[in-house]
């Protein structure tokens, strides 16, 4: 039985009340109501990440849905659908875990819950239906064997602290990718999501040393050679490597310890195009949308109800890496601890790297 939750629509909409409520309950209305909208607008949604190119493709050749991408991280995305308001010019993003909560308690959400939204694990969605993770990934690290100074390839977060190369980690700040590095580490080093000290203790540390970089760790400078070893998801840094050169590059998931997040996306309250971002929501949750994001390296959320095709499989890490890595314990906790991580990495981290 199909479970699509009801939503409320903004005066921007200008569809009728009738069909809006009929786009919430049956999906075949919903695919006509998205149609007829004929365009989807997205933020943090490129093309490189998890393969949304094929998802982009797909709405287009089933459902006429033309797109554009702005690309931005999560604490954009938000601010953005925050300040436009009426004036939306996306109508939907994808978000760290962490940034699910947050979009809600801001207003800034409207609710979908798609048909398969029973196969998504408790701990993974809103129980109102305003986030629910798509994929996870799992904080790994992605190493540059060419660099002559990464003689050892550290296979620990224990190991990075012996060499004398450079850790990129990009902006704490602002994207989730880092944050999750960071309480990746912390994790590792015997804290958790309410005891940061551990994590934010290691990576001072590096950058007592000189030894820390905040770039982020994207496709052109990792090609460049800028990155020596960067803490990245799984997905990303297995799709980079292979984009680049397989034999150049190793990812591998830390062995002393790494967490599981992921990625939910957030359907903007003020969307000009409402139907047309619940039915990308219901695209990306049905089995060809999850083995879309299973192409880009992502491990899909429903991925116990799923058959991957053999070729999708061969592009991710083998299972045993993950033996060390947890999902989130305490959600609640870690969403108060990220939205302090900003001031507590300025005073235990930053502040060495200005000495």
């Amino acid at each position: 039985m199909k479970r699509l939750c009801a939503s409320v629509l903004t005066s921007a909409i200008v569809l009728s009340s009738q069909m809006s409520w009929a786009a919430d309950t049956d999906l075949a209305a919903l695919e006509q109501a998205a149609k007829k909208e004929g365009e989807v607008n997205s933020v943090g949604m490129p093309d490189s990440w998890a393969n949304w190119k094929g998802t982009w493709q797909d709405l287009l050749s089933k459902y006429g849905l033309k797109h554009v991408d702005t690309d931005m991280s999560s604490a954009q995305e938000i601010a953005k659908f925050d300040a436009e308001k009426n004036n939306a010019t996306a109508d939907i993003g994808d978000v760290g875990a962490a940034f699910g909560p947050v979009a809600v308690q801001k207003g800034v959400t409207q609710p979908y819950k798609p048909s398969t939204w029973d196969q998504v694990p408790e701990w993974a969605k809103d129980k109102d239906g305003h986030w629910a993770l798509a994929y996870t990934g799992t904080i790994a690290f992605i190493i540059n064997k060419n660099k002559q100074q990464v003689k050892d390839i550290p296979r620990s977060w224990a190991d990075l602290l012996k060499g004398s190369y450079q850790v990129t980690i990009g902006d704490v700040g602002t994207a989730s990718q880092a944050a999750s590095g960071v309480l990746a580490a912390t994790y590792a080093m015997g804290g958790n999501e309410k005891n940061l000290k551990p994590g934010l203790e290691f990576f001072g540390k590096l950058a007592k040393a000189g030894r820390l970089s905040l770039s982020n760790p994207v496709i052109a400078s990792l090609e460049k050679g800028e990155v020596q070893v960067g803490v990245v998801w799984d997905f990303n840094g297995l799709n980079y490597r292979d984009q680049i050169d397989k034999t150049r590059f190793e990812v591998l998931i830390p062995s002393d310890g790494s967490i599981t997040s992921g990625y939910t996306t957030i359907i903007n309250k003020y969307a000009k195009h409402p139907n047309a971002a619940k039915l990308a929501r219901e695209y990306i949750f049905s089995d060809a949308g999850q083995i879309n994001l299973a192409r880009g390296y992502a491990r899909p959320i429903r991925a116990e109800h799923l058959t991957l095709p053999d070729d999708v499989k061969a592009k991710l890490l083998p299972a045993e890496q993950y033996k060390n890595a947890h999902p989130i314990a305490d959600p609640a906790a870690w969403e108060q601890s990220a939205k302090a991580l900003p001031r507590l990495w300025q005073e235990n981290v930053i502040m060495f790297m200005q000495q």
